[in-house]
């Protein structure tokens, strides 16, 4: 991530803050949906992500393109990330979905774990392999997979995990769903104070050991971590930790691996 892109990450973040209570699901499905909008269109995104563009001319852009589609926050949110520079054009895009993200996550009702029920679903997609294939294809219509993920969470997962599963399969941006699934629990859970460490191991840990893990792992990233146990018995022994882009990796099959590639050397 380059220097600008941080900056204006920083900044769409700030002015979402500085709105409170007026977020909903609405405004964050707004975003996604402009987001859509600007990733297929190619001069529209070159044009948002110029940086010898003016700023005005950009939050006029907007302004002409999503006034009458989008809620009037939604509208505010986006002229904010027209009127800053970015590192490139994908990153114009990623702002927008941390946006909608963020803003979706905010309007989740007291009791609502949209991290908890999108790692749910990762674990299920990735159990099907037919399932993961039907989601991620390039091949698959928008429409189709936006009912098979209906089909999949209707009525058993709130509106706004809906809503983000929704928006990933539409906009993949080249990543796989496992990754999509996983990116967005991350800003899920950032947006709400604390992180999400995953751990991958080859039988069921514990629940004491677990909890013990997650304190100290809490103690040297200081702020609060919640768990996700991923049982892998490809792993052979030992432990895989992921909590965001940080990886502890001390898996017996890594060591095999490191030690077949040094014989290999």
């Amino acid at each position: 991530m380059g220097s600008a892109t941080r900056e204006a990450l920083a900044s769409a973040r700030k002015a979402l803050t500085a709105l409170g209570g007026a977020v909903d699901l609405a405004t964050g499905e707004a975003l996604f949906a402009a987001g859509r909008t600007i990733g297929s269109s190619s001069q529209l995104l070159a044009a948002l992500a110029d940086p010898g563009a003016d700023a005005v001319a950009k939050t006029a852009l907007v302004d002409a393109v999503f006034a009458r589609s989008v809620t009037p926050v939604a509208l505010g949110l986006l002229k904010d990330v027209a009127s800053t520079r970015w590192s490139s054009h994908d990153d114009v895009l990623a702002g927008i979905e941390d946006l909608g993200l963020r803003t979706v996550a905010a309007s989740a009702p007291a009791g609502v774990s949209i991290e908890s029920e999108l790692f749910s679903f990762g674990g299920i997609v990735s159990s099907n392999a037919e399932l993961e294939l039907a989601i991620g294809s390039k091949l698959g219509s928008n429409a189709a997979k936006l009912a098979l993920v209906d089909s999949l969470l209707g009525g058993k997962a709130s509106a706004q995990t809906v809503s983000i599963v929704g928006h990933l399969v539409q906009q993949p941006r080249g990543r796989r769903i496992g990754e999509l699934l996983r990116h967005a629990a991350d800003v899920v859970a950032d947006q709400a104070g604390f992180a999400i460490a995953t751990v991958t191991s080859a039988a069921p840990i514990a629940p004491e050991q677990l909890e013990r893990l997650a304190s100290g792992l809490a103690a040297s990233y200081g702020r609060e971590l919640r768990v996700n146990q991923v049982v892998d018995p490809a792993v052979i022994g030992g432990l895989r930790v992921q909590i965001g882009d940080d990886v502890i990796d001390g898996s017996i099959a890594t060591r095999i691996n490191d030690l077949r590639l040094q014989l290999a050397g």
